[in-house]
């Protein structure tokens, strides 16, 4: 190719020219304007456990996914939470979560799994302040755990994704929403 053909084609943005070891483009895991953003999550609460909280999902009619219910700390209850699962994604070279939510002031988590054969998880904790805002969660500092303890085993390694979560587990009775309008990685 001649240079002058190089050149008309970088200025029409036909050929990108990316430098080595950069970050993928965004990629959009959920956005819940579209309705089939929906499938595949459902809830889970402490009931599996014995507990008695409660938690819903629906989707609002300005396309949000809507999370929300009644942490109850009966029974040795304490948690409520959403999740989906989904064969493993190749993650690597994002570095970062970005979620776009709507919360009620309190701390939620969110929650990853690399693998669904593997017997632990990986969490970020977020506050919320009522009003829109975008969550950027670092994937590599996301810390493991099993059945709320925390693991000494090292941190997310952000290479594979089969499952995303969010739950609410304060340490109190309370009720709760979360309104999540897209979960992307970057």
């Amino acid at each position: 190719m001649k240079l002058t053909s190089l050149r008309i084609l970088l200025c029409l943005g036909v050929l990108a020219v990316s430098p080595a070891g950069a970050s993928p483009p965004a990629k959009v895991l959920f956005d819940f304007s579209d309705p089939a953003a929906m499938r595949g999550w459902q809830v889970e609460d402490d009931v599996v456990m014995g507990g008695r909280s409660e938690g819903e999902l629906a989707r609002s009619a300005d396309g949000h996914l809507i999370f929300r219910g009644d942490v109850s700390l009966e029974n040795d209850g304490g948690f409520s939470s959403i999740q989906n699962n989904f064969a493993p994604i190749d993650v690597s070279g994002y570095r970062h979560a970005l979620i776009r939510l709507k919360g009620d002031g309190k701390d939620y988590r969110f929650i990853v799994e690399a693998d669904p054969k593997a017997r632990h998880y990986y969490v970020a904790e977020f506050g919320t302040n009522g009003e829109w805002q975008e969550i950027k969660i670092p994937l590599r500092k996301m810390y493991p755990m099993r059945r709320g303890d925390r693991l000494d085993i090292p941190d997310y390694p952000a290479d594979t994704l089969s499952q995303v979560r969010f739950m609410i587990a304060n340490g109190r009775a309370e009720s709760f929403q979360l309104e999540v309008a897209s979960i992307a990685l970057e």
